[in-house]
Order: structure tokens, then sequence, then C-alpha cells
């Protein structure tokens, strides 16, 4: 099924709430609207003044949080149905998440800041100085995770928010796209413009290094056998399993098996790009708002949408590797 009614405008960002089958979507029509899920009904929105990039909840369903073109990040109380502007960068907000061990807001910015937000007295209590854009931000239980142009990757350790715990540059040779870190704390997953994701860990030591890899997906073969590589926009990572889903301007959704390094089922199309994806807190619903997202110039397009799909078990479990007879 799809949402009704759908976003006027391109689809920015998708997220469930942590507990509560209750959809955040964050679009271009510089409106964050609140859908329930198991009824598909809009059940509350609110806007910024310009183009919304990004959107997240906060501890639970009562509260989230977005940033935009407008340079704002802004709250939003869905018991008392109010917002407010939290706080401001000096240039487009593209970034927000919750970070629950500080209990703050974190956002990035293109101008080249990650700010940490207070949210109980709405001011500013940390701003990291990066060197570049910031593109895309995930977080675990004590780390902030940070990818910005120029393909750098800063991991902060939430404990010591004045300098970053390590520096790294994507092992991907193309623009850094989406960072999404893995259910157990132990890495991330990174995809680029070029078709391809990095599997990373946190652990500095070589024999944990030894264990990241990349692979190639969310691509065409011709028949003359040329390739047309796509973007990969979005990632999402099953609650229960680790496994996870990857989106692409091919319009494909593909779930894959990380640590057995396979692919586990054939791909699910729609009708356009994947702008987001999002699991719902049981992993039994995978929302995939399907919106053009401008790669190949302004061209007639399907309408923006966002879709439900339900995925039994065999689609989400992991596969280990099956051992070989003696």
């Amino acid at each position: 099924p799809e949402q009704a009614p759908p976003p006027r405008d391109g689809i920015s960002a998708i997220q469930f709430a942590p507990e509560h089958n209750l959809l955040l979507v964050s679009s271009w029509s510089a409106e964050v609207r609140m859908y329930d899920v198991l009824v598909n009904m809009k059940r509350a929105q609110y806007t910024h003044k310009a183009a919304v990039l990004d959107c997240c909840w906060g501890t639970d369903q009562n509260r989230c949080f977005s940033g935009g073109v407008d340079r704002c990040v802004k709250s939003f109380d869905f018991t008392s149905s109010t917002d407010v502007v939290v706080g401001e960068h000096e240039k487009a907000v593209k970034t927000v998440c919750w970070q629950k061990e500080l209990g703050c807001c974190v956002s990035g910015s293109w101008d080249r800041t990650m700010k940490v937000w207070d949210t109980r007295q709405n001011h500013c209590v940390a701003t990291s100085q990066l060197p570049d854009k910031i593109f895309t931000m995930a977080v675990t239980s004590n780390r902030i995770v940070v990818g910005t142009s120029n393909r750098h990757v800063w991991i902060y350790d939430v404990r010591n928010l004045s300098e970053p715990e390590q520096q790294r540059e994507s092992s991907l040779k193309f623009q850094t796209r989406c960072i999404r870190t893995y259910p157990d704390g132990t890495g991330y997953a990174l995809s680029s413009i070029e078709g391809r994701v990095a599997m990373e860990y946190f652990d500095t030591s070589p024999a944990t290094q030894e264990r990241k890899y990349a692979f190639k997906c969310h691509r065409a073969q011709d028949d003359k056998g040329v390739d047309t590589v796509y973007p990969v926009n979005a990632l999402a990572f099953h609650p229960s399993y680790g496994t996870f889903a990857t989106g692409g301007c091919d319009g494909k959704v593909i779930m894959w098996d990380g640590e057995n390094k396979k692919r586990l089922q054939a791909p699910w199309s729609y009708p356009t790009s994947i702008a987001g994806l999002a699991f719902n807190p049981t992993g039994a619903i995978l929302a995939v708002a399907s919106s053009y997202t401008f790669e190949e110039g302004d061209k007639q397009a399907p309408p923006d949408q966002v879709f439900f799909r339900s995925v039994s078990d065999q689609e989400v479990r992991r596969r280990p590797k099956q051992a070989n007879p003696a």
C-alpha cells in the first residue's frame, strides 16, 4: 500500500518512531508530516520557511526535530501541536539526529559545523568545526558518525566532542551519499553516488579492519554490455537481524546480509528513485520513499509517494554460509 495523502513535493527523509508505527516524512514542500501507518492517516504536520532536508524523532513519539534550507533546527511537540526553533546554522541544515546518550539533538550543516542542542533550554552546548560541508550523519549509543564532502568521515565519541575520535577517508572513490550505523554499534555502512556500499568498523585493530569490505550494487547492463551506475541514496538496517536495505536512483530496493556478504532476494522495484528507507520498530514493515532526486535534471517523473512493504522473516533474516560437505 501507499501512503495517503502523499507529500506535495520531493521527499527528503523518512523515519519511524522508536516504539510506534508512526512515520515522519520531510519534504521539499517545506512540510514535515506525521502518519499513523497502521490506519494510513496523516496525524499532524508543521512547516519550515523553505525546503526541509531531514527529520528525526526524539526519545519517543511525542517530539520530533527537523532542519532545512531556512537554516533552522525546529522541534515539534505532538501533544501540544506546537513547533519552536531550537537554533540556527549559517547555511542549510542537511541532517539531524537524536543522540540518546546525550539526550540532545545533533545537527549537521553545509556551513561545515556540527552542533549539539540541549532541547530543554533550546541552546547549543557544543559546536564542532569541520573542513567540509556535512552531507550525512548517523549515531550509535556512544558515537556520532559524520560524512562530509571530499569523502571524509569524522567519528566523534559523545564523551569528548571537542575533537573527533577518528578521522577517515571513505574507502569508496566517489562522493558519500548516506551513512547508517550497525544496530550492534560496531561500525557503519556508507553508500556513494557510484553504485557501491562500504562496510566499516570502528575498532582500529588490524584484525577488525581486515573484516571491512565494499561491494557494487544498483547497476544495470544493456544489450551491448554497457553499465549504468546509479547513486545509492538510502540505507536502513533491520532492527532485529542487522541485515539491511539499500535504495538507489534505479528505483530498486535490495536486502543484504552484510555479515555473510549475500543479497537476500531479487530487487523490489518502485516507480522512481528511492529517496529514503525506514524499518518500523519490529522490522515487519519497510517504508520506501519513491521520489525523483533530480539526478538526471528536470524531467517528468512519477509522483512522490511513500510505499509500505510488509516483509517476511524469510526476506530479511540472515542466511549463514553453508558449510562445504566433507
